[in-house]
Formats: structure tokens, sequence, C-alpha cells
């Protein structure tokens, strides 16, 4: 099982505005940024995220996504009955996910939403970061990061800097 959190971040930390507006980071989309983000979606084989997020990706003009999404919420209730078969609501902590995921034959899964990326990295749930920074500043907003109990160390494995001026790095979880 790998855990990757994919990801765009304001240089000041941020996922999306208090609003959870991403105006600030679709600016910056282009043919490299997309192929990058396809070739990263060719690599997992479901999405997990939480319902802030969903709630997000709700109001795009189509479901954007080919593989099945799980949902993290204990308020949601049921998918809209146009995404049945596509997404799945659960209200599990990280680690009995995981497991869950696991038995159903999943084994390289996407974590998105800023709640959820911050629960599963307090529970050393996640294996990889790809954190691509916007050269913005917005001044307030959700949060990348959390609170941790613990240090947790990763590799830098590489950087790829954008025409745009999009700046994407790749971390590993260290275990040592």
């Amino acid at each position: 099982m790998t855990t990757t959190v994919y990801v765009g971040t304001s240089l000041d930390g941020f996922i999306a505005r208090e609003n959870d507006d991403i105006d600030w980071l679709v600016k910056f989309e282009n043919p490299e940024v997309h192929d990058s983000y396809a070739e990263f979606m060719n690599r997992i084989d479901a999405i997990v995220m939480g319902r802030g997020t969903f709630d997000k990706v709700l109001t795009s003009p189509s479901w954007p996504y080919d593989k099945k999404v799980f949902v993290l919420s204990t308020t949601l209730r049921q998918i809209p009955s146009a995404l049945e078969g596509r997404a799945t609501v659960l209200a599990m902590k990280p680690k009995p996910l995981l497991d869950y995921l696991s038995s159903e034959g999943f084994s390289r899964i996407y974590i998105d939403g800023g709640k959820v990326i911050q629960e599963f990295l307090r529970e050393d749930c996640i294996d990889e970061l790809i954190i691509t920074t916007v050269p913005v500043l917005i001044g307030s907003g959700i949060p990348l990061f959390g609170r941790l109990d613990c240090d947790l160390q990763f590799e830098h494995i590489g950087t790829n800097v954008y025409s745009n001026g999009l700046v994407k790095s790749r971390y590993v979880r260290s275990r040592a």
C-alpha cells in the first residue's frame, strides 16, 4: 500500500482560500502541468478525499475522475445518484481505511483534502508528498499542514520547475 499526497500550495502554505476558492491556483494551469497531473493519476488506483474537497469537486462541470473515489465524512450519508459506483462515503480513520482498501484490492492511494491530509500525516500514513508551490501569497486560507505529535522525516527525491513558475517537489517518507 502506497499513499501519496499530490497538492498545490501557495508560497505561504495554503491549499485554498478560507471560502475554499482556488482561483489563485487554476490560473496557472497549462499543458505542462496538466500532463504532470495525468501522469500521476495513471500511477494510482483510488482516491481518498474529505467532504470539503468532494463538495468542491461537485461544482466542476463534470466528474473529473476515472478512478474509484472514497469520501471520508461523518456527516455525508449518500453520494449523488449520478456518481453511484464511482464514489463511496466512508467514516473511517486512516489506518482502518487503508486496511479496508487493501482488502478491496487497492494499493496506490491518492490522499486529497486539507483535513484528510493532516489526519493521515498525524497517524503517519503518508508515504509520498508531491507538492507544487504556486508563486503567489494569498495571506490566509486552509493550510496544507497542521499539528503533529512527532516529527516526520521525508527524503527529497526531485524538483521540477515549470515554465509558468510553478515548482513541484517530490518527497518520500524516511522510515530510518
